[in-house]
């Protein structure tokens, strides 16, 4: 399987001396990085920067022939988009002085630290994966298009909220960092992911685990795998998920559930890209990309301590929100035509011709379990069809038997345009509210009474005499 490069583009050290150039390359590989082109001769940088194109440089300011000195304004002047990190053994304030205002993006001193040369490189790769996503982004926003629709194909929708989602998800999907993917269950968390691994190229899997209600033995194990003997049943050496997931993408949903001692073991891999097996003291290297999905609010876990704070900021590099369905009542059409389409298909029936009422129906329910309860509802609907149009008894049925609308739903806008309930200063009287509330009902189901009085929980029969009884108050 061929090995992800990283960075996007190559590393050009420049030194005269064969053996620094040595260095810094297994400094860096040590780091995930393998992407390198070197240059021994400075009379050369000039030549390679015009037939390729550079993530970072290292640079050397004494060598023969021409200086790093004089090299720098040069490059600056004419890749000012490539960060110049000088490495010398010139420690002297007027030279580190006169190199930054040449525009050099950091200044490291000979013999290099480890560290010191892995954070200098990694600050310059991940400014230089900023600035491409954000051109890309602006590119996309301006020209309102996809450069490749087909990458989201499985994901049914006509929603410009959506959209603007895909455009950001193509300018993020080839960055190595990982992805925060946030949204109520049945929204499609796990679509957006592999979209988000077909868009980054990667020649490795795309492999996905459910964290929730792993401990910490059976998540380490999961993922890192195990030596042979390092416990009772380990009688033979497994390997984890991180290591299937090689030069691809590893999954992680239901991350908000993770225990605190997994946490630590994630926060390491992501942090120095290596992980033990266990039962081993030998560290393994991991190129996978990290992309993670919850459903909970990681904000509120983080402050009462229940998320690690340095976890959740490594994990918010990129972060996708996916709204529910009830914020995107457009989409309705589309996927109502499309369960239609699959459940017949599975069910070995004709595809049957669903009533205009239904979408009427639809769009007055909240839809807890969002599409994927759309899609149960559908299967339902269609196994018990027989002929003619579609009934929508089975609908009404899931939409009697839900459990009673939460706060949370009260509080997040019902409607296409976000309205919400308001007061003013004098509340209106319960026989006003009740009104109100018989009036909304009506508008949002087109005056269809029967969907009118499934949404306020009473029969159509009691709706009925309270319009009649309204329109005579309204006569006299």
């Amino acid at each position: 399987m061929t090995e992800a490069r990283y960075p996007h583009f190559p590393v050009m050290m420049v030194d005269d001396e064969a053996q620094a150039i040595t260095s810094f390359e297994m400094t860096l590989r040590s780091a995930n990085m393998n992407n390198f082109i070197p240059c021994h001769d400075s009379r050369d940088v000039m030549s390679l920067l015009a037939g390729q194109e550079i993530e970072v440089m290292l640079l050397d300011l004494r060598m023969p022939h021409i200086s790093g000195e004089e090299l720098l304004p040069l490059i600056t002047a004419d890749y000012p988009e490539i960060p110049v990190v000088v490495v010398t053994g010139s420690n002297d304030i007027d030279t580190a002085v006169k190199c930054m205002q040449h525009g050099a993006f950091d200044y490291i001193l000979k013999p290099v630290e480890k560290s010191r040369l892995i954070g200098g490189v990694k600050r310059a790769v991940e400014m230089r994966e900023l600035q491409r996503e954000n051109q890309l982004l602006k590119a996309q926003v301006l020209s309102d298009k996809l450069e490749k629709p087909e990458a989201f194909s499985e994901i049914i929708t006509t929603s410009a909220a959506m959209r603007a989602i895909f455009q950001y998800v193509e300018a993020v999907a080839g960055s190595p960092r990982p992805v925060l993917i946030t949204g109520e269950t049945g929204v499609g968390k796990e679509l957006v992911a592999r979209a988000i691994h077909t868009l980054s190229n990667r020649s490795g899997a795309f492999v996905p685990v459910n964290v929730a209600g792993l401990d910490d033995q059976v998540f380490a194990d999961t993922l890192f795998g195990h030596k042979k003997g390092a416990f009772t049943d380990a009688r033979e050496a497994r390997k984890g998920l991180i290591e299937r997931a090689s030069s691809g993408t590893l999954f992680l949903d239901e991350i908000g559930d993770l225990s605190l001692p997994s946490q630590v073991k994630l926060l390491r891999l992501l942090q120095e890209g290596e992980f033990f097996p266990i039962g081993s003291d030998v560290a393994k290297r991991s190129d996978a990309r990290i992309v993670v999905a919850t459903n909970q609010d990681l904000d509120g876990l983080k402050s009462s301590g229940k998320f690690r704070k340095d976890l959740y900021y490594r994990l918010c590099d990129h972060q996708v929100h996916i709204p529910p369905l009830r914020q995107r009542r457009e989409d309705l059409m589309v996927l109502l035509a499309h369960f239609l389409g699959k459940a017949a298909k599975v069910l070995g029936k004709k595809k049957p011709t669903p009533p205009e009422e239904l979408i009427t129906l639809l769009a007055t329910f909240h839809f807890p379990g969002n599409i994927r309860q759309l899609e149960s509802m559908v299967f339902d609907a269609v196994s018990s069809h027989k002929s003619g149009k579609l009934s929508m008894d089975a609908f009404k049925e899931h939409m009697v038997k839900e459990q009673p609308i939460s706060n949370k739903d009260l509080a997040a806008p019902l409607t296409p345009k976000g309205s919400q309930v308001s007061f003013s200063d004098q509340l209106p009287t319960l026989k006003q509210i009740e009104q109100m509330l018989v009036d909304e009902a009506m508008k949002r189901s087109n005056n269809n009474q029967s969907i009118a009085a499934l949404s306020l929980g009473i029969s159509r029969q009691a709706l009925n005499k309270r319009l009649k009884k309204a329109e005579q108050q309204g006569s006299t």
